[in-house]
């Protein structure tokens, strides 16, 4: 996969359908029995999902999907994270068996896990039992140590980014009306900030987090490690298959290809944690009008999800202060989409509700 290549997601990637973005405003504004801007924020979140969609009054969601992409990383060996390499297997295994926090949310929610290992550091005989699904699209075992070698050769990338354009095709043509990627794995959150860092030109100090809890000592190393992975970085920026390559990994090459391609088929997305962000602000620089179809459901404490929010210009919907990833923080927060198509769209006209008209009604 060359820069070509890549140039015909920013020519296919459109905007969201302006007009009935509009029709939902004006609908907030004149025609549902409520004081203007009652709802706040909810209003302008409905007038988005009116603009994906491409229709006014939205459709409510009714089939949200997370697809989790697994992967570890080198630089997870190297002190920088409270967590061994070898959980990502573990946890990979307890969310396909219905386990964990996301699968517990997901249920609540009523919506769908799907979890595919990318390049989890694991022989492919312990994953043997498990559905084909999650096995069929692995990349590699592991990455490279980030801040001092190669994540991943360019071919590994390229193709780990194919495999997320068809992953995210195979989740539309399913029927899936909301989309929340999210990666899975020990450590991720170094290269993250590593991609973030070198995309907003920030300095490695500002970018690195306390990810799963480390700390002074842990902090230290994480913020040499990115230093060092920003310095190789730098000099491939341009070519963001290389960059994934050199700095990341397949499981980001993966979900970098997953919201571009989400974008291509004018799907919504709700972002997850840092991981997640991080591959948005990659996928803007290919397609500068990905974020458009994006929508952060919150941000964490770490600075370089923060970063991350702000280069994609995303407003989080919630701010509690979760730092769990693996699409935990965007089903918290799907319950405001939710609602905000449903009092869009059942809300009547003043005389539909049997109410007296306003004396006066501000469009503002």
């Amino acid at each position: 996969m060359d820069t070509t290549e890549l140039e015909k997601f920013a020519e296919g990637v459109a905007r969201p359908d302006e007009a009935s973005r509009e029709a939902a405003r004006v609908r907030w504004a004149e025609t549902v029995a409520l004081p203007p801007r009652s709802f706040g924020r909810i209003e302008t979140l409905a007038q988005w999902l009116s603009a994906v969609q491409g229709a006014c009054p939205p459709r409510q969601l009714e089939r949200a999907r997370v697809v989790l992409f697994a992967g570890d990383h080198g630089i997870a060996r190297h002190g920088v994270s409270a967590y061994p390499p070898e959980a990502t297997a573990a946890l990979v295994r307890r969310i396909v068996e219905g386990g964990g926090p996301v699968q517990s949310l997901a249920r609540t929610q009523q919506a769908s896990v799907r979890v595919i290992d990318v390049s989890v550091d694991c022989d492919e005989s312990a994953f043997a039992d498990l559905p084909a699904e999650v096995t069929a699209g692995r990349i590699r075992r592991g990455t490279g140590r980030i801040d001092q070698e190669r994540a991943c050769t360019r071919d590994e990338a390229a193709a780990a980014f194919r495999l997320g354009i068809t992953v995210a095709d195979a989740e539309v043509d399913s029927g899936a009306d909301l989309l929340i990627p999210s990666l899975l794995g020990v450590g991720h959150s170094t290269p993250a900030s590593v991609l973030v860092g070198v995309l907003t030109g920030a300095d490695a100090a500002s970018v690195t987090g306390r990810g799963s809890g480390i700390d002074d000592a842990g902090w230290i190393r994480k913020c040499a490690a990115i230093r060092d992975a920003m310095r190789a970085a730098r000099p491939v920026l341009a070519d963001q298959i290389e960059l994934l390559a050199t700095a990341a990994g397949p499981d980001f090459a993966a979900l970098t290809g997953f919201l571009l391609q989400a974008a291509i088929r004018r799907t919504p997305v709700l972002l997850d944690g840092l991981g997640s962000a991080a591959c948005g602000v990659l996928a803007q620089r290919i397609a500068f009008r990905t974020p458009d179809w994006l929508i952060a459901a919150h941000v964490s404490p770490d600075p370089a999800h923060q970063k991350a929010i702000e280069r994609l210009n995303l407003d989080p919907l919630l701010d509690f202060k979760v730092r769990a990833d693996g699409g935990c923080g965007a089903l918290l927060a799907l319950p405001l989409l939710r609602s905000a198509v449903t009092v869009l769209a059942e809300t009547g006209s003043y005389a539909d509700e049997g109410l007296p008209e306003p004396l006066t009604r501000s469009r503002l």
